[in-house]
């Protein structure tokens, strides 16, 4: 049952990933181009250059804010790493309670106050 849950969970999330490609593709962009962008800004030393900058800077906010609701692309690219995890994920607690070496030597303690010599 634990199974089936993280296979749907893990389907709705690829599904929404592969929604929100292009438009996380497109936040990307826009904001390698505004950082460039801010960077020319502070390089420029004449006014109609700083002015110029900063347009195309503004263009590449709006772009860059058109493209917001691909964080949701980001939230299920998570999602389906945790139901990644979750999924490749053994059990490992009775392993752990057998080859702790301080049960084992509790376990060997109370064999030697036991025996005889």
């Amino acid at each position: 049952m634990k199974k089936f849950g993280l296979f749907l969970v893990g389907g709705i999330a690829a599904i929404t990933l592969l929604a929100n490609v292009g438009p996380m593709i497109g936040l990307a962009i826009s904001l390698v181009i505004l950082y460039f962008v801010f960077k020319e800004f502070l390089k420029a030393s004449k006014t109609p250059s700083k002015i110029a900058w900063a347009i195309i800077g503004l263009i590449a906010l709006t772009a860059s804010l058109a493209n917001v609701p691909s964080i949701i692309g980001l939230v299920a690219a998570y999602v389906l790493y945790f139901v990644y995890k979750k999924w490749n994920e053994t059990k490992e607690t009775n392993k752990t309670v057998e080859s702790d070496p301080f049960i084992n030597f509790e376990k060997q303690w109370a064999e030697l106050k036991n025996t005889k010599i």
